[in-house]
């Protein structure tokens, strides 16, 4: 037996993302980092029929999980920003410390 459920926050977050133009704009390592990280900031809301769930659902409510998506979108991108700085300035460390042993003598 094959169950059809969805997590509403991810089918929500990819709207948001497509409708900003990020699917096509973003690389796909980064895109895919950036939802992960976004959403295991969000709560789960499973729902089986998403036709359905545009019918039933409440204007104000669904306001309020979007705002929770831009908001934990944000804190993703800083996130990801701040460990991208992090893994840059540690590779140019470990760049720095390893000799220079193909370098060609200055003649």
């Amino acid at each position: 037996m094959q169950v059809d459920i969805r997590n509403y926050y991810e089918v929500l977050l990819m709207e948001i993302l497509r409708d900003e133009g990020l699917l096509e704009e973003l690389p796909e390592e980064y895109l895919a980092d950036l939802c992960c990280v976004t959403l295991n900031q969000l709560p789960v809301r499973y729902i089986r029929h998403l036709v359905d769930t545009y019918f039933f659902e409440d204007y104000a409510e669904l306001q309020q999980m979007k705002n929770e998506i831009h908001s934990a979108l944000e804190k993703s991108r800083q996130f990801l920003k701040a460990n991208l700085h992090k893994k840059l300035v540690e590779d140019a460390e470990v760049a720095a410390s390893i000799p220079a042993i193909n370098k060609k003598p200055n003649i």
